[in-house]
C-alpha cells in the first residue's frame, strides 16, 4: 500500500492555483460535507504507531505530503528514523530541500517538485524567485548524491501551452528533467469556472498540444529508441499494451494509496483532509490491508465508456462534484481526446516493439507514485 504521510497542513507558497482560489472560494458551501476544521497544522501522532502501522504491510511507502511537507522537518527526520517502510517519497514545491540533509534526500525513491514550466511562467503562477530557487536546490540535491527518480509536477491551466512547456522542461540544458507529469486546475473549486476561458482554452490549446505532445513521444522512440516518462502518456499506453480494461482509481486513490492526516485518520486522498465521512480507520488500531475502499460509482463515469482506461479520473472531484456535471464533461473531453491521441500511436508503438527499438518493459512503472496519470 501507498500512503501520503501529510505532515503539515501549511504552506510557504501562495501559488494562484491554490491559495489564490482558496482566497476567491473562502465562503464556499460544501453542503452536506461535515469537515473538520480543527485538525491539528501539524502531525502530532507518536511516530510509533506509524511504525507499528506501516510493519503489518511488508509493501508500504510512504510519501511525504502537505501543506509543503519540508515545513516540518523534524517530522519527517523522525519518521525516516523510525519507521521501516519499503520505499519513502516525498511531493514537495523544492523551496526547503536544502533544509534537509543529503542522508535523507539520498534515501528517497522519488522525489515529485512542483514547476510548471519556463521561469516566468512558474513564477507567474508561483511567486517571483520560486523558480530559480527551486532549480538551485535541484542542482544541488544531485550534487549531494540524490539517484533516484525525480518528476516535474506540472499544474496545467489557462495560461500554460502544455506543448512548449513540457518540451522546455525535458530540453533544457540549465536542468532537463527525465520525468514529468501534467495536472489540469478544473474542478477541485466551486466558482472558479465562471471566472475563467477553460472551454476555449481546452479546446484551442491543450487538445492540439497533447496531439502534438504525444506525437513528439513516439518520435523519440523511433529515432533513439526512448520512451520518456511522460507520465499521462505512459500510464495510457501501459495499460493499452497490456489490454487492461478495467482500470480502477488511477492514483490509486481510495484502494491502493491512502493519505495519513495530521491526527493519524485515514482518508483515501490527501485532498479530502477533514472529510468525516470518508475516514477509514487511524494508524493506532487499524490494519493497512483491510482498509475499507473508496469507488467512483456515480454517473456519468459509470456510463462512461472510457472509464476502464480513465478510471474516474480525480475522486474528490466526483465526490465533491464542484463543477456542474456539464461544466465537468468539458473536463472529460480532454480525457477523452488524451486516450484517443495515445491509442492513434499504439500501431507505431507496436511496430516499434516488433523492431526491438524499444521493448515492452520500457512501459512499466511504480504505480501510484503520486503520478495521477489522468491529468
Amino acid at each position: 500500500m501507498f500512503f501520503h504521510v501529510i505532515t503539515t497542513t501549511e504552506c510557504n507558497l501562495q501559488c494562484r492555483y491554490c491559495f489564490g482560489e482558496t482566497m476567491e472560494d473562502f465562503d464556499e458551501d460544501f453542503g452536506d460535507f461535515e469537515l473538520d476544521y480543527t485538525l491539528p497544522k501539524k502531525a502530532d501522532y507518536d511516530v510509533g504507531y506509524l511504525n507499528r502501522f506501516c510493519k503489518k504491510d511488508p509493501d508500504c511507502v510512504i510519501t511525504f505530503y502537505g501543506g509543503e511537507p519540508l515545513l516540518n522537518l523534524d517530522f519527517i527526520r523522525k519518521v525516516m528514523e523510525g519507521v521501516n517502510a519499503k520505499h519513502f517519497m516525498i511531493q514537495t514545491n523544492g523551496q526547503l530541500l536544502d533544509k534537509l540533509e543529503p542522508k535523507y534526500v539520498n534515501r528517497f525513491h522519488t522525489i515529485l517538485v512542483s514547476i510548471d514550466g519556463e521561469e516566468p511562467l512558474t513564477d507567474y503562477y508561483r511567486g517571483k524567485g520560486i523558480f530559480r530557487k527551486l532549480i538551485d536546490n535541484l542542482k544541488l540535491i544531485k550534487q549531494n548524491g540524490f539517484r533516484g527518480e525525480l518528476i516535474a509536477r506540472v499544474t496545467v491551466m489557462e495560461q500554460t501551452d502544455v506543448y512548449k512547456q513540457i518540451r522546455w522542461l525535458l530540453d533544457n540544458p540549465e536542468f532537463s528533467f527525465s520525468s514529468v507529469h501534467w495536472q489540469l486546475n478544473a474542478g477541485f473549486w466551486g466558482n472558479d469556472y465562471t471566472r475563467r476561458d477553460f472551454k476555449r482554452w481546452s479546446t484551442e490549446n491543450y487538445v492540439p498540444g497533447v496531439d502534438k505532445l504525444t506525437r513528439f513521444w513516439v518520435d523519440q522512440m523511433e529515432q533513439k529508441g526512448t520512451v520518456l516518462r511522460l507520465y499521462p502518456l505512459l500510464g495510457i499506453a501501459n495499460s493499452l499494451l497490456h489490454d487492461e480494461k478495467d482500470c480502477l482509481m488511477r492514483c490509486g486513490g481510495g484502494f491502493a494509496n491512502y493519505a495519513i492526516q495530521t491526527d493519524g485518520y485515514i482518508i483515501p486522498c490527501p485532498t479530502m483532509w477533514g472529510m468525516k465521512k470518508y475516514y477509514l480507520g487511524n494508524i493506532a488500531d487499524s490494519d493497512p490491508l483491510h482498509l475499507g475502499r473508496v469507488f467512483v460509482k456515480d454517473k456519468p463515469c459509470t456510463e462512461c465508456n472510457i472509464l476502464g482506461v480513465c478510471g474516474g479520473r480525480c475522486l474528490y472531484a466526483n465526490i465533491t462534484k464542484r463543477w456542474s456535471d456539464q461544466t465537468y464533461s468539458e473536463v472529460c473531453e480532454t480525457v477523452r481526446h488524451l486516450i484517443g491521441s495515445v491509442e492513434s500511436e499504439l500501431p507505431r508503438i507496436l511496430q516499434l516493439i516488433k523492431e526491438r527499438k524499444i521493448i515492452l518493459a520500457d512501459f512499466d512503472y511504480l504505480k501510484y507514485n503520486g503520478c495521477e496519470i489522468i491529468p
